[in-house]
């Protein structure tokens, strides 16, 4: 298990979430997304097999989040908002790797966790676009960009498509049982302009960069699967720092 003290809010030790726990909710992802779904898995070997990377996720339903956890071929720590730790889900939830975000705030715990887990060489998981919408990545916040410019991690953009749109006659909220769901990986890219800079004007020019690469990335998926749009009004919890 990967334990990492770094310093959070008030100088306090902040350990990093466990990859280990993000294992075993990979697999716990991998019985249910293929036993209640049909994943259709495209270019997962594009996400880097070692080091640090960012997986960059479109956010249209609330399936999309463990979708991806159990169709990416390594564990991934998602940044997800507080309010899904609720009950028994909080201490599942962070048993297996995922980190807690404040959205009301700057959260410097998650922060601290989120660049620990690429610190170590692991895999985080963000929705850029910050909450649930069209999926399309239309309106970008600046989180995505300030983890991949701090931390160096080569981003991976992610469309998960087919899991908005028609809901279960059994469970309203989520896709038809056994209904085909497309998950598409782009190539690794790089956000920074190889100055290392930090700065404001740095992330703004960064958060462009990603957004054209997302929605270029979007739109190959979306004639790849032969889906022509993601649109939709779902719920869930699933949402990155905004």
């Amino acid at each position: 298990m990967r334990r990492h003290p770094r310093r959070g809010e008030a100088g306090r030790q902040v350990t990093a979430p466990s990859e280990r726990g993000a294992e075993v909710g990979r697999r716990i992802g991998v019985g249910l997304m293929y036993g209640l779904w049909k994943p259709r898995v495209l270019g997962a070997w594009k996400v880097p097999a070692t080091g640090p990377a960012i997986l960059a996720v479109n956010h249209s339903h609330n399936i999309d989040g463990p979708m991806v956890m159990g169709v990416a071929p390594r564990p991934t720590h998602f940044l997800i908002k507080k309010e899904a730790f609720i009950g028994p889900l909080d201490p599942f939830l962070l048993g297996i790797g995922q980190v807690k975000v404040d959205r009301t705030t700057t959260d410097r715990t998650a922060i601290t966790q989120a660049l620990g887990v690429l610190s170590a060489g692991g895999v985080l998981g963000i929705f850029p676009e910050g909450t649930r919408g069209e999926g399309d990545f239309a309106s970008l916040r600046a989180g995505l960009a300030y983890f991949a410019v701090r931390s160096g991690a080569p981003i991976v953009p992610v469309a998960v498509l087919g899991s908005s749109g028609r809901s279960s006659r059994l469970t309203k909220g989520l896709p038809p049982l056994r209904s085909r769901v497309d998950v598409v990986f782009g190539d690794p890219f790089e956000a920074g302009d190889g100055s290392g800079r930090r700065t404001r004007k740095a992330l703004d020019e960064a958060t462009t960069r990603i957004q054209k690469q997302l929605s270029a990335h979007l739109d190959h998926a979306r004639r790849l699967t032969g889906r022509p749009e993601t649109a939709g009004r779902p719920t869930g919890h699933w949402a990155t720092l905004e």
